[in-house]
């Protein structure tokens, strides 16, 4: 898809750019668990990819707003392995 697809709206916006840039991917067995694969790197570069996505009427995001979704969305996402997929794991040993 292309980057004018999301620009209307902050949180898929912010998660276009965190997935594009590998800062955070689902977990191929439970798509719906969000895993942050804990790069800082990629963090930054989906924070710069996000802020130059432009909106439909032109303008970008406001810095504080996108900080606040950043945060939001990485806070929600779980640390390097999905805990489902995890307990699974361990259900079977």
């Amino acid at each position: 898809m292309m980057d004018s697809e999301y620009a209307d709206d902050l949180g898929a916006t912010v998660r276009y750019a965190l997935e594009t840039t590998r800062a955070t991917t689902a977990c191929p067995f439970h798509p719906h668990v969000t895993i942050r694969v804990g790069d800082d790197a990629a963090e930054s570069h989906a924070y710069e990819r996000a802020k130059r996505i432009t909106k439909s009427d032109g303008t970008t995001w406001k810095p504080e707003a996108l900080r606040a979704e950043f945060g939001r969305q990485l806070g929600e996402a779980v640390d390097g392995q999905c805990p489902e997929y995890a307990a699974s794991i361990d259900a079977k040993d």
